[in-house]
């Protein structure tokens, strides 16, 4: 049996340990090791002894010295001695190093519902969304082969019909059933949270890697029920104390307490209460995300692509999509044909304009359409929304400064500020809006990302989109002369801002007055607010994280912006032509004589670039035919072929 010998078992940083083993093996291989800092090399002329020059900077605490006798024949002989580093007195001429770090706070509940928030949406993500769909529209995601859908199967791929255009949107509206929101429940601490990345959610806490995964994973769990508790009687009805909400949700409920929880499936006279999913199933969808991609030139491209499928002549002397023939022999014709009959059923960009105004206090009417007379409208949201961004800007400089505490207060203000702009405008048709917006928009996506529309709209085979109907969008543009900044930014800002405003709508901020939890808001959501300013400075040409002196903000609505750099690009375009044609004349190129008469017809504006119309004040709106129907598109508006 082996045997060490410590010598001194008390040592100071850059002192020497030795080290002798005695062990009864012969012509063993001796190695030697201290475990938490590593292999010790043997003594040339000793294989049993070992020094250990503990270095200056080791840091204090108790070790073990493990030593192996390794014989062929026989099992290994391992004994191990402990010893301990203690701190080196400091003495005249040391030098000190002296390291600042970054100001911790202390963890918050509210953590685990922006953790909640970010899985739930990364949930219904196309991505997400087309690995949803696309076994179910190739067949393989079907039911048993013998329920009727599979019946009608030739029909479908047959005779003209709506039913795989119908497929798709059952299935779209399936996937955001079982995708979207979370489930607020005492008894299931687990599925909020599935296949969360605990790493990604360590750092973003600010938790040290001391702690196991799994271990982190259950105070995250932990948190959550902390969070849907009450924390006193006052909280919750008397016979509901048990009741798991959110918070915020649970000061709502408190609000109309004479009302009863009623179940989703009745509608009588009698049921005029709350409905439970409502109050417990929360889902996650902000309109910001549709706003932000109808901006991107999502909507309107589709609108295109089922304009020229109906055979209607682009705005313009000439129509950039006549190349698009869809021959009838695939199914993203049976996928259009679907499409357009389904318009009447589908959002107008009225219905959403209007929308856009009551949550955001932004609209995006093209001259033309009927101006916009909103009961309530929501002006001050785009500037408080701003200065958060702004303030979390100005935090996060400071947070990087190891010689500033940073101060969690004015973003908690700024905080409070948008989360009572967002909640005046939760009523009427928040929730359904958006959620048709959402189904709508995912299906268009989807169609825009098949295999035929790359015959149509070859985008740039170089450049690496993160999702596949990004680049059929970004050559619709170029083809239409439209926004000349790629979609991606737009899909960022829809994506961001919808997490960010998640987060603010849903924390009950009115009751917060502790500085800590919006410095651990800030903390955590710092990659999305960066990466939406980032965006929104690449598309408006707006910086919204620059420190102002004054205090103010850029509280313009994005598409005035958007036009006016659509202005810029079409001016610099115009000079450019300007120059090439002087210059062809000073070379003495002859040009036709009908191109000297004739200038270059402008590009369209689309309806999102374009300025919105207001009123002025005291005016009343014109009386004039309503422009669309309810449902009807923007591509409407142009015209639609006789004996449709």
């Amino acid at each position: 049996m082996a045997t060490i010998e410590v010598r001194p078992q008390q040592i100071q940083q850059g002192g020497r340990v030795s080290l002798f083993a005695t062990s009864s093996h012969s012509n063993a291989t001796v190695t030697w090791e201290v475990l938490g800092f590593g292999p010790l090399p043997s003594d040339p002329q000793d294989p049993a002894r070992a020094i250990w020059d503990v270095p200056d900077d080791q840091r204090p605490g108790a070790y073990t010295a493990r030593v192996t006798f390794r014989s062929p024949d026989v099992a290994d002989d391992v004994a191990t001695a402990d010893l301990t580093v203690q701190v080196r007195p400091i003495a005249a001429g040391d030098s000190i190093n002296v390291q600042l770090r970054r100001a911790g706070s202390d963890p918050t509940d509210d953590q685990a519902l922006w953790t909640a928030i970010r899985r739930s949406t990364d949930r219904i993500s196309f991505n997400e969304y087309s690995a949803f769909i696309d076994p179910i529209m190739s067949g393989s995601g079907l039911p048993d082969p013998s329920e009727p859908r599979k019946k009608i199967g030739p029909r479908a791929t047959t005779y003209p019909g709506v039913d795989a255009y119908r497929l798709l949107k059952v299935a779209t509206e399936v996937f955001l059933i079982v995708r979207c929101g979370v489930r607020v429940d005492s008894a299931d601490l687990t599925s909020p949270f599935d296949g969360v990345d605990l790493e990604e959610e360590r750092r973003r806490y600010g938790e040290s890697g001391d702690v196991d995964g799994d271990a982190f994973g259950r105070a995250i769990q932990q948190r959550w029920l902390r969070y849907i508790s009450a924390h006193s009687p006052g909280e919750r009805r008397p016979d509901e104390q048990d009741l798991a909400l959110l918070p915020y949700l649970g000061v709502i409920r408190l609000k109309l307490g004479e009302l009863a929880i009623t179940e989703a499936d009745k509608f009588g006279v009698e049921a005029f209460g709350i409905l439970r999913d409502k109050l417990t199933f929360p889902c996650f969808l902000e309109l910001i995300w549709s706003y932000w991609h109808e901006e991107g030139m999502l909507v309107q491209s589709a609108d295109a692509i089922a304009a020229r499928f109906q055979n209607v002549h682009g705005p313009g002397d000439y129509d950039p999509l006549a190349h698009v023939d869809i021959d009838p022999l695939r199914a993203l014709s049976q996928l259009m044909w679907g499409y357009v009959q389904d318009e009447q059923n589908r959002l107008s960009p009225l219905r959403r304009a209007y929308e856009y105004d009551h949550q955001y206090g932004v609209t995006q009417l093209a001259p033309g359409a009927p101006p916009i007379r909103p009961v309530d409208s929501r002006p001050r949201f785009l500037e408080a929304f701003h200065t958060l961004l702004s303030l979390t800007s100005v935090f996060f400089r400071e947070d990087d400064d190891t010689t500033i505490i940073a101060d969690g207060f004015p973003v908690l203000n700024a905080l409070k500020d948008v989360h009572l702009l967002l909640t005046e405008g939760q009523h009427n048709q928040y929730g359904d809006l958006s959620w048709t917006a959402r189904q709508e928009m995912l299906m268009e996506e989807w169609l825009l990302a098949r295999p035929e529309m790359r015959e149509f709209l070859p985008g740039r085979t170089m450049v690496a989109y993160p999702e596949q109907w990004m680049d059929r969008v970004d050559t619709m543009k170029r083809l239409q002369g439209w926004t000349p900044d790629t979609v991606i930014h737009f899909r960022d800002l829809g994506r961001f801002g919808e997490q960010l405003l998640l987060s603010i709508r849903y924390g009950n901020w009115n009751a917060v007055n502790d500085r800590t939890q919006a410095a651990n808001w800030a903390r955590y959501w710092r990659s999305e607010i960066q990466g939406y300013l980032h965006s929104y400075r690449s598309v408006t040409g707006v910086d919204l994280g620059l420190e102002r002196t004054d205090g103010r903000v850029d509280a313009t609505m994005p598409a005035v912006h958007l036009h006016r750099r659509l202005l810029e690009q079409q001016g610099r375009h115009a000079v450019g032509v300007g120059s090439e044609q002087r210059g062809a004349r000073q070379l003495g190129r002859a040009e036709p004589r009908e191109a000297l008469g004739r200038s270059e017809p402008r590009a369209q504006l689309p309806r999102a670039a374009r300025a919105p119309q207001e009123l002025p004040r005291g005016r009343q709106p014109e009386r004039r035919p309503a422009g669309l129907p309810p449902g009807r598109s923007a591509a409407a508006r142009r015209g639609r072929p006789e004996g449709e």
